[in-house]
This record gives structure tokens, sequence and C-alpha cells, in this order.
């Protein structure tokens, strides 16, 4: 519409500014609105528009940003009290630069949880982010922050990112859809706190949108090392292939935490149009599902949270979230190895990717719950039974590939999103079958939430 003219770029940026005034007050979503310099931007890119100038594929779009990701001018406080008067970052993160190059404008940042270890976005500077479809409950984390502005229609598209599940979970939460790409897929130079250790094996930058089109097109202009990310390779993007015919396992319980009725459907209706589709439909549980949540949690926890508790330190977060002490840290904490039960853990994991290498030699696909209910109410991730239906995101996480989640159904108003993951570097496949579900099962829908 931009670039047909059919609307101004300072009239796009401006309608989002006007709908951000008015839902924020409800959902909480944004640390900071970057109104004078995004809209210094939209009447730059009008007049690119005006004079005949080549323009990018979001030339004067808005966009939004976890407030975990450099912006130029703008602080990171990564939702801790240590960082709440960060200098103002020196250069945009390099996913942030891709999207600028694109024509993107950086509209705001949005909240997320303490230092983002916590499945609900709240913190002690900012407080608490609200779901768009119920206030009572969360949005999510740690990219809760993103998924209820873009739910709301606060922001087209935006930058998350994902350990555990952070940028699926508020997706299924808010009832939009996500990526978390393959791990080294996108650059996360700029990110904080930075990649580093064998942490950095198990989370990856995504995008966040209400259409799966936009992930499809946001993955084309983020993907490809920048020479500063080492862990990044040099990999291209899949083609498009032809759905029928191709593999897919589904399952509806890990054999871990079980799911609701309303989830376990979402997945069979999924399943059953997708074989409709051509697809080779089978109900397959792949190897290791079951023990996804307490390896990554061991992962994560092998320092007994030495690592995240002396970078807390160091950056003078001296007094913590609850969600972050009675979450994470306290089920890392516990998990403390030696040496050689590191090394053994590692074998372990080893063995992990090595069994679903070999499922996937047989599946070109996976079907199954983002999880194992829809939106929480405020506080209760932290809870027992609650905490461990993580894992139907953890799985993929300790895995490395790729899973991308769409809205497919609902429960009492609340959106129930299925989950799609591929063998590694097929980003793009994954993307094309939440698609074909988005066009059956209609995907994003607005709240009927008064804000």
């Amino acid at each position: 519409m931009v670039r047909t003219r059919e609307v101004s770029s300072t009239e796009l940026v401006t309608a989002h500014i006007q709908q951000i005034k008015r839902i924020n007050p409800a959902i909480n979503a944004v640390t900071e609105l970057l109104s004078e310099s995004a809209l210094q931007a939209a009447q730059a890119a009008d007049k690119h528009l005006a004079k005949g100038e080549p323009c990018g594929p979001l030339h004067g779009v808005p966009v939004s940003i976890k407030d975990s990701i450099d912006v130029a001018g703008t602080k990171c406080t990564a939702g801790t009290l240590g960082r709440k008067n960060a200098p103002p970052a020196q250069e945009d993160a390099t996913l942030v630069k891709r999207l600028r190059d694109a024509g993107a404008i950086p509209l705001c940042k949005t909240n997320l949880p303490d230092l983002l270890f916590a499945y609900e976005s709240d913190n002690l500077i900012y407080g608490r982010t609200n779901n768009p479809y119920d206030l009572e409950r969360t949005s999510g984390g740690s990219s809760g922050g993103e998924s209820a502005l873009i739910a709301t229609c606060g922001s087209p598209l935006g930058l998350g990112s994902d350990a555990a599940g952070s940028v699926r979970l508020p997706a299924h939460f808010c009832g939009i859809a996500s990526i978390k790409p393959t791990t080294g897929r996108l650059p996360r130079t700029g990110h904080v706190p930075p990649a580093g250790g064998w942490v950095a094996e198990v989370w990856q930058i995504g995008p966040m949108a209400r259409y799966v089109e936009d992930l499809k097109l946001a993955m084309e202009l983020l993907s490809g090392e920048d020479g500063l990310d080492f862990t990044c390779p040099p990999a291209p993007l899949d083609e498009p292939s032809n759905l029928s015919g191709l593999r897919l396992a589904f399952f509806t319980n890990n054999g871990f935490a079980r799911c609701t009725p309303e989830t376990e459907e979402a997945v069979q209706a999924a399943a059953r149009y997708l074989a409709s589709c051509g697809m080779v439909v089978e109900e397959e549980v792949p190897p290791g599902a079951a023990d996804a949540y307490e390896l990554e949690l061991a992962l994560l926890g092998a320092d007994g949270s030495e690592g995240i508790d002396a970078y807390l330190q160091t950056i003078g977060s001296h007094q913590r979230h609850p969600l972050l002490e009675d979450g994470f840290l306290s089920r890392m904490r516990i998990r403390r190895a030696s040496m050689a039960q590191f090394a053994s853990l590692w074998a372990q994991w080893d063995q992990y990717r090595a069994d679903l290498a070999r499922f996937f030699k047989q599946y070109d696909a996976i079907l199954s719950p983002v999880y194992t209910q829809p939106a929480l109410k405020h506080g209760e991730s932290v809870k027992p039974g609650n905490f461990e239906g993580f894992s139907y995101t953890m799985a993929w996480n300790v895995a490395g590939v790729p899973a991308a989640v769409v809205r497919c159904a609902e429960k009492d108003g609340l959106p129930i999103n299925v989950q799609v993951i591929t063998k590694p570097w097929r980003d793009m496949l994954t993307l094309q079958i939440c698609q074909e579900l988005e066009k059956k099962f209609g995907g994003w829908k607005q709240s009927r939430q008064s804000l």
C-alpha cells in the first residue's frame, strides 16, 4: 500500500502510534515509543517515494523490537533493573539494520521478563504485560510484549528471541504467527545478553507477525551471515516444496505433559487437513520428546545458574523479579553438574539430536501442540504442572531445528496455536505448512476483549 501510494508512510506510522496510545494502557506491551524518530523516518520515506527512488520491500512500514535487541539511540534494558538506565545503543543490532535496509521503521521497544527468563512478561522496571484476549491472563514470555502488541494491531511485524519457546509460546497465547529459526540461521549480534557458551546452542532470534506471509518475507530479509556472529553460517534458504507426498508425523501427548482436549483436537484437526492436502500423515512421537524438558533445564542449569547470577551482579541487578527466581533459576540451581556429569549430559544431548536426525529421514515435518492449554492467568506459569507444559517448545530448542506456530482454534475466546517443526535449515518449509494451515483455519483473529 505504501509503494502504490494507497497510504503514505506518514499516515501508516501515525495510525500505529495512535493505536499504541489507545491500547497500551490496557496491555502494557510498549516500553519505549519512538514517535519522533519514526515520524521523521516516515516523512523521509514518503519523499524518497515521491522522487521515484528505489524502495525496499518494507519501505515505510513500522516494526517493533523486543527490548533485548539493540536499536540505535535507544536503551536496551532486557527487563532487568541493572540496565534500567543503560546508555543508548550506538548502533542497530544486525537484524534491526537489515529491517531498516529493507525500508522498515522501528516504532517501539516491547516488554519482556527480567533478563528474558520467564514465560510471563513482567519485570521490576515496566510491570506486567496483559493478554489482549483476557487482561487477567499473561501474553506469555519472553517475547510477550511483541505478541500482545502485534495481536492488537499496534505493529505488523516484530523481532523476538527464543531459548525455550519465547517467540512461540507468546504467539500461541496471543494467537499470532512466529518462528524460531534453525539455530544459527539469523545473526544474534546486538542482543542483550549476548550469545555465548553452550547456551547459545539452544536459542535464536525470530520474527513475529499476524500473518505467515510476513514471516516468510522477514526470513528472506533477515537470513545470512553478518561476519560478526561466528555461529551463523552462509546457509541458503530452502526452496518451496509441493506438500503432496511429504510425510508428516503428529502427536498430541509427548509422554511428559498432557494437553487439554481442545488442544489435542486442534492438532488432530490440523493433521486431518494436511492429510487432505496430500501429505502422508502418521501419529508418531519423536524419540526423546518426553526427555526434552529435563535435557534443556539440565543444560541451562549445568553451572547451577552461577553464570546468570554473576551477570546480574555485574550489571547491578541486585533485586530480581519473583518470576525469574521461582521459574527458571530455582529449577536450574538444583541441576548443578560436575564436569563428568556435564560430559555425560552432552553425550545425551548428542544422542537426542542424532535420534531426531534419523527420525527426519522418515518424516519431512512434525506437528505438535505449542503448550498444553491456552493462555494462563498471571503468575501461574511457575506452578508445578504448568511449567512442565513448556516441554512442547523446549524440545525443538535443544534439537536446534526450526519450529513455527500458527493459530488454528480457540477455547472460550482464547487462541490455540499448533506447532510445525522440520529438520535443520528447512525453515521455509515450516512456514509453508503453517501458511497452508492458516488458509484453512483462519489464523489470527481480532480480540473481542474491550481494551
